[in-house]
């Protein structure tokens, strides 16, 4: 392993803890340019503004929103992550076209997250997160 993937998946470990944290100001320093893809739900939030408005939303609905790594490795520019997302349903989950009331079940699902990285450096410019939506939904008794 490389010292620059060695760096990049640190900054990935940082970036997972510091949601956990709810520390959008640490998080937000982990890119050179904020920028999610939700792959479960085929959503885009591109720059701070957008990113930091999932933050907002996201966490209303789980608070306690957590992440455990499973596995991780680097490869190229891109560091990938097996891990399960955890949480709540405390608050309204928005969706494209419609708000779900809380269920105030508890979840456990496993992801895959792609952090892909500028070249040459240890700064995310996206993060693609793959999950399956109808699991959440029939986690939290919706599906």
């Amino acid at each position: 392993m490389t010292e620059l993937d060695a760096a990049r998946i640190q900054v990935v470990r940082d970036h997972m803890r510091l949601e956990c944290e709810h520390d959008w100001d640490g998080v937000i320093a982990t890119f050179q340019h904020p920028r999610y893809e939700m792959q479960g739900m085929e959503t885009v939030f591109d720059g701070e503004e957008a990113v930091r408005g999932y933050f907002a939303t996201s966490r209303e609905a789980f608070p306690d929103q957590g992440n455990e790594i499973i596995a991780i490795g680097a490869s190229g520019d891109s560091v990938l992550v097996e891990f399960s997302l955890t949480g709540t349903h405390l608050g309204p989950l928005k969706l494209p076209t419609s708000e779900l009331p809380p269920t105030g079940r508890a979840f456990r699902i496993k992801m895959m997250a792609s952090f892909e990285f500028a070249p040459g450096t240890d700064k995310i410019v996206c993060e693609r997160p793959y999950f399956d939506r109808l699991a959440l939904l029939a986690a939290l008794g919706l599906g």
